[in-house]
């Protein structure tokens, strides 16, 4: 196969790769050096037996995602205050057309979803990743794997079961999602405590990652009153409002801070019963350095 060939063929797939591995990771610098790892392999292998490269390179990926994953585990290293997954930016909105299928890959890259990622086992995860995510047949996924595919099946469905049970319910329509979404960070953008408080639910809670390495709470902070007061400080003490934009963020809406032309914070809400039951806020400037498109 023709360099140029070669190289054509592993970018084509590459927004696939990073995907899957991401979904994997929850951490955008380990996503890259897995995708490099995989194009690695992908250049020294004898790729005459390979008939499908895109089924070929999903199961590198997945393979080293999975050790990957075993690493970081294994490292064991402590982390100061809540964990969140690296922010990424999406076009998920505009780039794919069919309505469930956007819902499904938003929710999969979802920070609610990557945290409840994190509590299964690197098999789990990658079962739950190519089969909820991605639509792989279990046949497929258990090659992957080396796994039998009833094995595969078992670990399907323990996972499944594991997110369906942890994860929030979305019950909101997703332009009505949207547009709550948009009301609640122009008040919180503009200190507005009052616009706040008619918006959060009593019992809702908010969860900062900032590493130790910046102003964040470094416990859950429960209550309405609580968290809107806390976003209004942050307003007061942020930088100026042309620093302030909507993006969307791992599949939602969400508010991104720029600090010296630099991303300082991101925003992001979950909505259920029409009231803002959990708020996410990375400050970490590790996670925030590498704000990609993804």
């Amino acid at each position: 196969m023709a360099t140029d060939t070669l190289t054509d063929v592993f970018e084509e797939h590459r927004p696939v790769l990073a995907a899957v591995a991401y979904r994997m990771l929850g951490r955008a610098a380990d996503t890259e050096d897995v995708v490099q790892d995989a194009w690695l392999r992908w250049s020294a292998q004898d790729r005459a037996d390979v008939r499908e490269p895109r089924g070929y390179l999903v199961r590198v990926t997945a393979r080293l995602a999975i050790d990957r994953l075993r690493q970081i585990r294994a490292r064991n290293e402590s982390y100061t205050g809540p964990w969140l997954p690296e922010p990424i930016i999406t076009d998920i909105g505009h780039t794919t057309p069919d309505v469930t299928e956007r819902a499904v890959l938003a929710e999969s890259v979802s920070f609610a979803v990557l945290v409840v990622l994190e509590s299964l086992s690197p098999l789990e995860r990658a079962v739950f990743v190519l089969r909820e995510a991605f639509g792989f047949p279990y046949g497929e996924i258990a090659v992957t794997l080396e796994r039998s595919e009833t094995a595969v099946r078992q670990l399907g469905a323990r996972a499944r079961r594991h997110v369906e049970e942890r994860k929030p319910r979305y019950d909101v329509d997703p332009t009505e999602c949207r547009e709550l979404t948009e009301r609640f960070l122009a008040a919180a953008a503009s200190g507005d405590l009052q616009g706040l408080l008619a918006l959060l639910a009593p019992d809702a809670r908010l969860i900062g990652d900032s590493g130790g390495k910046s102003k964040a709470p470094l416990r859950v902070l429960f209550g309405a009153d609580k968290i809107g007061r806390f976003l209004v400080a942050v307003a007061n003490g942020g930088p100026p409002d042309e620093d302030r934009r909507f993006v969307e963020i791992n599949g939602a809406p969400a508010l991104l801070l720029l600090s010296g032309g630099k991303p300082d914070t991101v925003l992001q809400l979950e909505i259920a019963d029409g009231r803002v039951s959990r708020v996410y806020v990375m400050r970490n400037p590790d996670k925030l350095s590498g704000v990609t498109f993804m």
